[in-house]
């Protein structure tokens, strides 16, 4: 029997709730495998969870995202060998541990092309990406593109993939310190958005157009400057809540600024058959192929130091993504 040592909240709150303990995983079951796990994701879901923001059923895991090694085969289990190279976003919370036992069919193989740091540093943020470029609203050339937090991890990836696909793209961030890290996504131009005339600026950048889509993983401090920094029959994509909650609207607000489309994505629909999750992670390993998707590695931690990764996340002085290593 493996002994894994695991992320365990007894209580939702800072990340000073985080806790690690041992526990013994049994052989895995009918169509499972057991991976011993060599990079973890971090995702600012996981953020969500801990503080309550996104309640969890206590006593619970954390974690959606990792990388690991196929070490024991369950019953039945035909598509893979021990010693395959795997991963995973949406095999139910738990992801922050050093070994695990998981369904074959939230599986995906990962390419040799790619290491094992990459892949968790990417995958779950570049599949955020896919939904939101290629299916939430199909970016295409002469398109004008807000992203918001175009520093942050899924923020650079969108900035550079939109511009691959010939998009003019506008990026905000959280200070002057973050403009390069945008820039250097593929940002055509940068706004801080704690700026109080954040809205005239971007609207001055984009040289009096208004986005075609806006993309918004800040919620509370943007939603509403996002509405209007739209175009009519334009998008606003609303997926994450970094600064809290996006305020309530009453519908009618979206026809008085031009008849606009709002829409609340995520990943785990978009990835909810074996089907579309294969489907969607083939587009995202060709747009890494490509080149569309550049890769910026943060800040590396050990699982031990979940606490002190969550507490960089939440800092905002972070560029890049988070890895964690069991």
């Amino acid at each position: 029997m493996t002994t894994a040592r695991i992320v365990n909240l007894s209580e939702l709150g800072d990340a000073d709730v985080i806790k690690l303990i041992d526990k013994e995983l049994s052989a895995p079951g009918e169509g499972e495998v057991q991976l011993r796990q060599t990079a973890i994701g971090f995702n600012f879901i996981d953020v969500y969870q801990r503080s309550g923001i996104y309640p969890l059923e206590l006593p619970t895991g954390l974690g959606h995202e990792a990388v690991g090694v196929v070490e024991v085969l369950g019953e039945d289990v035909t598509r893979f060998k021990v010693g395959d190279r795997v991963m995973y976003i949406n095999a139910g919370i738990g992801a922050y541990a050093s070994a695990r036992n998981v369904a074959v069919d939230k599986l995906v193989s990962v390419p040799a092309t790619v290491s094992d740091e990459v892949a968790a540093a990417v995958f779950f943020k570049a599949m955020t990406a896919q939904y939101l470029v290629q299916k939430t609203y199909r970016v295409k050339a002469g398109d004008v593109v807000l992203v918001h937090a175009a520093a942050g991890g899924v923020g650079q990836i969108l900035a550079g993939w939109a511009k691959s696909l010939g998009a003019f793209v506008v990026g905000t961030v959280g200070s002057p310190a973050k403009f390069a890290a945008a820039k250097e996504a593929g940002c055509d131009a940068v706004v801080d958005y704690s700026a109080a005339n954040w809205v005239e600026e971007v609207l001055k950048a984009m040289n009096g157009r208004k986005a075609n889509v806006v993309y918004d993983s800040v919620g509370k401090t943007t939603f509403m400057g996002s509405l209007d920094c739209t175009a009519p029959f334009g998008t606003v994509a609303l997926f994450g809540a970094a600064s809290g909650p996006a305020p309530e609207i009453q519908p009618d607000i979206l026809g008085k600024k031009g008849c606009l489309f709002l829409t609340r994505p995520s990943v785990f629909p978009h990835n909810a058959t074996p089907e579309l999750l294969q489907e969607n992670a083939k587009a995202v390993f060709d747009a890494i192929a490509e080149g569309r998707i550049k890769v910026q590695i943060g800040a590396r931690f050990t699982l031990e130091q979940a606490a002190e990764a969550h507490k960089a996340a939440e800092s905002r002085k972070l560029v890049g993504a988070i890895v964690m290593t069991p």
